[in-house]
């Protein structure tokens, strides 16, 4: 960063109270993640989420942080040595990424741990629990209020819960947390606006499941059955090629299907054999092909111009997709 920068990065941020100015330490080695390399320092924006604030009070180094536009945050910590007492007024995801072995948790029967890689813990509002970090941890925490749960409960099932309880889970394994938690959270760069469809799919995905299976609602999801209407299906087709240089929500894709985000999810994949976010990033990339090999645009403007966030960014999607780097398939003949 240049001389200054960082102060006056961190002069702006004071003014916005939504806003930080984080350093970004490398995430721990050995986490068998594929996230793709991140800037020294990133703009964490914050929800208020009390969890969040607590860690930043104490110990805890924040490796990466990102705010959904529906108002649900993930972050990436590590800790170490720490003791740590809250109570916060919103619901807490944490899967346990590496270590945490010698993390205990105060119950009602005493001290007792249990942790360690993809062991998650759910600590719903008002809750509280006391932690005692003994050695190393790298987690992964999501957090969100009782009205995005309420709100996903209504655009799922298409009714108003009376209420919704979540139970407490300390030291769970459950494989479906796990995998979404792997293949789409930690896979992806998070600051990078090419994967936001792909991370707020993942949290919607991870929030129904908890609805399913940790609250008292035990509702069957609802059947699917065929895939989009061909006027339908064109129709977010074109809206994610005219939308393709800006993040696209799940949201906003549902709503150009008149659909939840459940039902459009899964009727899009019945009509694509794609997930939403694939086909999304497959043309992305497509794009940025017939860019490359057909315009003298730098390689910066074609990651803006697909929705990547810097040339980095894109050229590392691009390899990883095509086994080619972007300057090399464009001095390829043709």
């Amino acid at each position: 960063m240049p001389q200054g920068g960082w102060a006056r990065c961190q002069s702006l941020a004071a003014t916005c109270r939504f806003l930080r100015i984080c350093w970004a330490p490398p995430w721990p080695r050995g986490q068998g993640t594929s996230r793709l390399a991140r800037p020294s320092f990133f703009i964490a924006a914050t929800m208020g989420y009390q969890a969040f604030d607590l860690l930043q009070q104490q110990r805890a180094t924040l490796h990466d942080s990102l705010v959904l536009d529906s108002g649900v945050q993930l972050a990436a910590w590590s800790n170490r040595h720490n003791l740590i007492t809250q109570q916060p007024d919103h619901h807490t995801l944490s899967l346990y990424v590496a270590d945490g072995l010698e993390c205990y948790y105060k119950g009602r029967e005493g001290w007792r741990n249990g942790g360690g890689p993809d062991r998650f813990c759910l600590m719903p509002k008002d809750s509280e629990s006391t932690w005692d970090v003994r050695g190393e941890l790298s987690f992964v925490h999501l957090y969100c209020t009782h009205q995005h749960l309420l709100a996903l409960a209504e655009r799922t099932w298409d009714k108003s819960p009376a209420r919704i309880d979540l139970a407490p889970q300390i030291f769970g394994d459950d494989p479906q947390i796990t995998l979404l938690y792997r293949q789409f959270l930690l896979a992806q760069q998070w600051q990078d606006p090419a994967n936001r469809l792909a991370l707020s799919s993942a949290s919607t995905l991870l929030l129904t499941h908890l609805l399913r299976r940790y609250s008292q609602l035990q509702w069957q999801l609802p059947r699917v059955k065929g895939g989009l209407a061909p006027v339908v299906l064109s129709r977010v087709k074109a809206y994610m090629e005219q939308h393709l240089d800006q993040p696209i929500k799940l949201q906003d894709l549902a709503g150009e299907a008149g659909l939840s985000e459940y039902h459009f999810a899964r009727m899009f994949k019945q009509s694509t054999g794609q997930a939403p976010h694939q086909y999304l990033m497959a043309r992305r990339l497509a794009r940025a092909q017939q860019l490359l090999r057909h315009s003298e645009q730098p390689l910066v403007d074609i990651a803006l111009a697909c929705g990547f966030s810097s040339a980095s960014h894109f050229s590392n999607r691009f390899k990883a997709a095509t086994g080619l780097a972007p300057s090399a398939l464009r001095r390829q003949p043709g």
